[in-house]
């Protein structure tokens, strides 16, 4: 598994899988990145991509020096599990 990448071409966090690829749509505000869509290939569902490429992102979004808002049901749920990352919520 590589890296998970922030497309900014696209407005979306990627994560590249045995050659499928999971993303997490957001768009930009002046207070938060809003993580609007995540999407894990129906194959690698079940394995905690899911997960992988969240934790990825909001680790690209804390070494920007942004905040976030959970869009997505997935995502609040995964901060909601991590309080971790409560310090990134706008």
């Amino acid at each position: 598994m590589t890296a998970v990448r922030d497309n900014k071409a696209l407005g979306r966090f990627e994560l590249d899988v045995e050659g499928d690829l999971a993303f997490a749509n957001y768009r930009v505000t002046p207070q938060a990145i809003i993580i609007t869509h995540t999407e894990t290939p129906r194959a690698l569902r079940g394995r905690g991509i899911g997960s992988e490429l969240i934790k990825g992102s909001l680790d690209l979004i804390r070494a920007d020096g942004h905040k976030v808002i959970a869009g997505c049901g997935f995502v609040a749920d995964y901060l909601y599990r991590h309080p971790e990352y409560a310090d990134l919520m706008a």
